[in-house]
């Protein structure tokens, strides 16, 4: 790939590259010793940006595996609390359907007592 620039030393018309006053041969060389130098820069900077997207996706790979890591222990944590809520709704429903209905109310209204209690202490202490 070249570049014409309007400094080129590059005639059009002519198709060749040409220096006033000085040898074609010595100036076509010198030309193409600049155009060399100027892909070899662009290829080291291409380089330099091949590696940098490498050490970005890979750091991005390893970034999505470490997520997914943690959302299969977060779904496997809500299964289990599942299958505890599950097992106490299962362990409320028997009392409920159970002759123990007192035991309920009992429970409810010593409930509601321990934060009546604590409603007051906690408004005395300020």
């Amino acid at each position: 790939m070249r570049r014409a620039y309007p400094s080129s030393p590059y005639n059009q018309q002519q198709g060749h590259y040409s220096t006033p006053g000085v040898n074609s041969n010595m100036s076509m060389s010198k030309a193409q010793e600049m155009l060399e130098e100027e892909n070899d820069q662009l290829v080291d900077s291409l380089k330099h940006k091949v590696s940098a997207l490498k050490s970005l996706s890979i750091d991005i790979g390893d970034e999505v595996r470490g997520q997914n890591r943690l959302l299969n222990d977060m779904g496997k944590d809500f299964d289990t609390t599942g299958g505890l809520l599950s097992g106490t709704m299962k362990r409320l429903h028997g009392l409920s359907q159970g002759g123990h209905n007192r035991w309920m109310c009992y429970m409810i209204v010593l409930i509601v007592f321990v934060f009546i209690v604590l409603y007051f202490i906690i408004k005395w202490r300020h």
